[in-house]
């Protein structure tokens, strides 16, 4: 299966809304395998279409116990509230701690069309919860504080031009 590049930071495909997905097809089938090998090649816990340019609302995960679809996800409930350190690679190489809701559950349907049905804490509350934000076009650095955030954007923006930060 081919491996795709990772978008990342600021392009604009991670800031967009893909539609929902209507046609269980194998066309489909194969963007769920590309994304699972492009995951593991790179390496994540999760990865959304939009992170390599496709704009279908789908993602996969794997947190060590089974690896998982999700087409169409929606979180239906939260509980809790905890700050944890979090990455994306769609920003490569950077961490923060991020303060989301500590439990998540999510329903969408998988690669087949079947109803499916997600929920956990910690960790598998997170990446359901990080994920679903990319499909929403949220990136994880709107998750950041304003200070902290205009900070981030400061830095990758002069990362991009090439500005030597050190003294």
């Amino acid at each position: 299966m081919p491996i795709y590049p990772i978008r990342t930071f600021p392009d604009p495909v991670l800031s967009m809304v893909p539609a929902e997905i209507t046609d269980f097809d194998d066309d489909l089938a194969r963007l769920v395998r590309d994304l699972f090998d492009t995951m593991c090649d790179a390496p994540g816990v999760g990865l959304a279409a939009p992170q390599i340019g496709v704009l279908k609302r789908v993602f996969v995960a794997d947190i060590g116990e089974g690896p998982f679809a999700m087409i169409n996800p929606v979180v239906v409930e939260t509980s809790g509230r905890v700050k944890s350190e979090e990455g994306c690679l769609s920003v490569p190489g950077r961490f923060w701690q991020i303060k989301r809701p500590d439990y998540a559950k999510a329903v969408g349907v998988s690669v087949d069309g079947a109803p499916v049905m997600y929920e956990g804490d910690d960790l598998m509350g997170r990446v359901l919860q990080h994920e679903i934000d990319h499909l929403d076009g949220t990136l994880l650095l709107e998750r950041l504080g304003p200070r902290v955030r205009r900070q981030v954007l400061k830095e990758l923006r002069e990362e991009s031009l090439g500005i030597d930060r050190a003294p």
